[in-house]
C-alpha cells in the first residue's frame, strides 16, 4: 500500500523524477570502455617515455665510458711529460743546462753556499 505524501514532502517528491523501468546500460558501458581505453593509452605513453629514457641513459653511460678512457689517456700523457727524465730531455732541447750547487740568500742579506757558473755551454734560443 502506497502512502500519500502531503505538504512539503509532496512538493519535493514532484521535483524528483520517478523511474518506472530499469536504468539504461549504454551510458555505463560507454563509461567503462572509455576508462579502460584511456588507461591503456596512458600505460602505452608511460611505457614509451620510460623506454626513451632508458635509451638516453644507455647513450650517456657509453659517452661517460669514452670520456673516462680519454681522460685516463690524457693523464698518462701528462704523467709521461712530467717524469724527471722527460723534463731533463725537454730542457736540453730548449738549450737549458743543469744548475750547480744551490745557493740561498738569507733574510739578513748573507749568502749561504758558494755561487758558481752553471756547467755546460749556453746557446741562446732564436726568438721569432
Amino acid at each position: 500500500m502506497k502512502r500519500a505524501v502531503r505538504g512539503r514532502a509532496a512538493r519535493l517528491a514532484r521535483l524528483v523524477p520517478t523511474r518506472s523501468g530499469p536504468a539504461p546500460r549504454m551510458p555505463f558501458v560507454l563509461l567503462v570502455v572509455l576508462l579502460l581505453g584511456s588507461g591503456l593509452i596512458t600505460l602505452l605513453l608511460l611505457n614509451s617515455s620510460l623506454n626513451q629514457g632508458s635509451f638516453r641513459l644507455s647513450k650517456l653511460k657509453k659517452e661517460t665510458t669514452e670520456l673516462t678512457d680519454r681522460q685516463q689517456a690524457l693523464q698518462e700523457e701528462v704523467d709521461g711529460y712530467s717524469a724527471p727524465d722527460a723534463l731533463e730531455q725537454r730542457a736540453r732541447e730548449l738549450g737549458l743546462v743543469p744548475g750547480g750547487s744551490p745557493v740561498f740568500l738569507l733574510p739578513d742579506g748573507t749568502v749561504r753556499g758558494s755561487p758558481s757558473a752553471a756547467p755546460g755551454q749556453y746557446v741562446p734560443r732564436a726568438t721569432p
